[in-house]
This record gives C-alpha cells, structure tokens and sequence, in this order.
C-alpha cells in the first residue's frame, strides 16, 4: 500500500504546467502578434472606451437592421392593403351590378316570375 502525501500547492499566477498563467491579454498579444504596433502587450487604459465604441457600433447595427425588417413589413402590409381594396372595389360593381332592376328580372325569370306591366290595385275593402 503506497502512502500518503501531501500536493504541493501552486503560486498565484502559474499553471499547473509550471508556465504562468494564460489570460484573455495573453492570448490576444499572442493571435495578433500586437507587440509589433503596440510595444510590450496591449495597454489596458484604451481597453475601457474601445469596448464602449464597439457597443455603440452593435447597437446601431442592430438598429439599423430592425428598421430595414420594418419598412419591409410596412410595404409587404401596403401591398396586401392595396390587393384587398382592389377585391373590394371588384366586389362592390359586381354588386352594384347584380342589384340592378334588370338583372334581378332575368334572375327572376328562371323561377317563372315575370314583373307586372300594369300598375298595382287599391283593394277597398267595406266593413
């Protein structure tokens, strides 16, 4: 049976490779190769409006993109307007059409009922 032992704690700021510790700056000068432009690493001070200029530029891209949806909407619902007054201004003629004296007559005819050539009679009657 082996025995037991203690582990050995590690240094703030080494990994458990004995290297130090990779942070999201690191990775960045290492990707980017930044010491070229930037000297030692990426100062940290620009850090701060850089993200803020890089939020306002997503929210108007984002805005931007949620008008353009909504002028689409706007005339695909002007298109669908315009389609359902043109049905409606076909439906009222043909309306308008069908109620007419003369077409209710022939309509009435096929039923065997003809209108009257003569005025109608008062029918008097004594009480």
């Amino acid at each position: 049976m082996s025995q037991n032992t203690f582990k050995k704690k590690l240094k703030a700021g080494n990994s458990p490779k004995g290297g130090p510790r990779k942070t999201v700056f690191t990775w960045i000068e290492e990707k980017l190769d930044v010491k070229g432009f930037l000297g030692e690493g990426v100062p940290v001070q620009f850090i701060p409006p850089v993200s803020f200029l890089v939020l306002l530029a997503l929210i108007y891209i984002y805005s931007n993109h949620r008008a353009e949806n909504m002028v689409r909407k706007i005339e695909k619902a002007q298109q669908e307007v315009e389609d359902l007054r043109a049905d409606v201004t076909t439906l009222e003629a043909e309306y308008m059409q069908s109620s007419m004296q003369s077409e209710v007559a022939k309509r009435a005819a096929a039923l065997e009922i003809y209108e009257l050539n003569q005025p109608p009679i008062k029918i008097e009657v004594e009480q």
